[in-house]
């Protein structure tokens, strides 16, 4: 199920659930006044530097566990052609991101999947409904995936029984996704990457991959060339429904060999597993229903732990900004300082680019409350190309509305207003109704101290 470890973008300072499991996890509208909403171009995937020894371990560990850590017996996935349709009440915006999504999958997975004609029942069904029947069905998921069932009033009579369990697979006929239909476009769509690739894919997620949506730090929203090559080599030839671990790691070489011709001389790094005390500490840090104090001390914990393993990787980064989160309101100073820690540590991973767009925002933000809108424009700068490529329009829009302030505070008024204009239009995508859209621009407007 998709979750809210890191929702830099959603609020500067606001922590939000998560949850391990089993499952992977109003008025009429008026006319607005804002720009009209954006949407992204033509895919631009990065391509995946790994040793096919590291892509072995990587996709053995996610197709043989679940998220809460039970192992899975066998392989499965589905056996032919992937029918797909669409329920409920879905918003404007799902049918395009659905369309766009399939074709990538196509394209570079190599899967034939295709919408079930009008009417028709399919392998997976797609279930928009509100956040409150998400709530209700599986509280603090924002959407999820279930086996054997097609109608989100199924799930809580079943929730329990062999019917819905993982485990209990052979091979997948029949999906639910459940997706939230009064969230902004992008949520339905980060739900929709996520759930999507695990309905047809691994189950698992792990935190050591820096560059994939199947890891719990959810910095990356839509699938990424590691999480495509992961999906390719699921739907290889050799494999099937039923064997087991063993006997998928015997054709493993073979596959990535054809797969990924460039990792076969790549020297493997056999990036450590991340310990279960370590995940715990961050989600009692960053999750739901503990006091403040706990949460300091739990992200306290997370980082004695990356010390104590000898990371020097994007979770031992991640470890910091957990830290540096918690303590804004409370030590601002400490607080930066994680920050500049985490980004160093980002900066030395391949692969985390993405995390250190996030992490500008909270280091620009500083800079700009401070009056330095020279340092803030350099922090951001690097970072506005790299939340496009990667289809992050909240991102990007914030990127763009601390560098609005940066430049209003450099006296570049006349291009603080065209660069607010163009992030208005991703805003609308990244966080909804214009309600959503104006709270957004209100906070980073107070942070520049020009605005009193």
């Amino acid at each position: 199920m998709r979750r809210f470890v890191l929702p830099l973008v959603l609020a500067l300072n606001a922590c939000v659930p998560v949850t391990p499991g089993d499952t992977p996890t109003r008025a009429l509208p008026q006319a607005s006044d804002l720009p009209p909403m954006k949407t992204f171009g033509a895919p631009q995937p990065g391509s995946p530097i790994r040793s096919n020894n590291d892509l072995a371990l990587d996709f053995i560990e996610l197709s043989f566990q679940l998220e809460s850590g039970r192992d899975l017996p066998v392989f499965t996935r589905f056996e032919g052609p992937i029918s797909v349709r669409v329920t409920g009440a879905p918003p404007a915006s799902l049918g395009t991101d659905l369309r766009r999504l399939m074709h990538r999958l196509r394209d570079e997975a190599g899967i034939d999947i295709f919408e079930a004609a009008p009417g028709n029942n399919a392998n997976i069904t797609i279930q928009a409904v509100s956040r409150a029947q998400i709530c209700r069905a599986l509280p603090h998921a924002a959407c999820f995936v279930v086996p054997n069932i097609t109608d989100i009033s199924q799930y809580r009579p079943n929730r329990r029984s062999a019917r819905t369990s993982w485990s209990n697979l052979r091979t997948r006929q029949q999906l639910a996704i459940f997706l939230p239909n009064d969230a902004s476009p992008q949520e339905v769509r980060d739900c929709l990457h996520e759930e999507l690739a695990q309905a047809i894919g691994p189950l698992n997620d792990l935190y050591r991959l820096p560059d994939s949506v199947f890891n719990d730090d959810n910095v990356h929203t839509v699938l990424t060339g590691f999480d495509m090559m992961i999906l390719r080599a699921y739907y290889a030839p050799e494999l099937r429904s039923g064997m087991t671990r063993g006997q998928v790691a015997a054709k493993l070489p073979g596959i990535l060999a054809r797969i990924n011709p460039g990792g076969e001389d790549l020297p493997a790094q056999f990036a450590t597993r991340t310990p279960r005390a370590w995940s715990h500490a961050v989600q009692t840090a960053l999750g739901p229903g503990a006091a403040p104090a706990q949460r300091r001390e739990a992200a306290a914990k997370a980082l004695e732990i990356a010390r104590a393993m000898g990371w020097k990787d994007h979770r031992r980064a991640f470890a910091h900004y957990a830290n540096g989160r918690l303590l804004l309101a409370s030590d601002p100073q400490a607080a930066q300082t994680h920050f500049r820690a985490a980004d160093q540590y980002y900066a030395a991973t391949k692969g985390a680019r993405l995390h250190r767009a996030y992490v500008a925002t909270q280091l620009a933000a500083y800079a700009i409350t401070r009056g330095d809108g020279d340092s803030a424009s350099v922090l951001l700068a690097p970072h506005i190309d790299q939340a496009a490529r990667n289809e992050n329009a909240a991102l990007l829009s914030t990127l763009l509305l601390l560098r609005a302030e940066a430049l209003d505070l450099q006296g570049r008024s006349a291009e603080a207003r065209t660069v607010r204009l163009d992030s208005i239009g991703w805003a609308r995508y990244g966080f909804g109704p214009d309600w959503a859209v104006r709270a957004k621009l209100r906070e980073i407007s107070s942070l520049n101290p020009l605005n009193g």
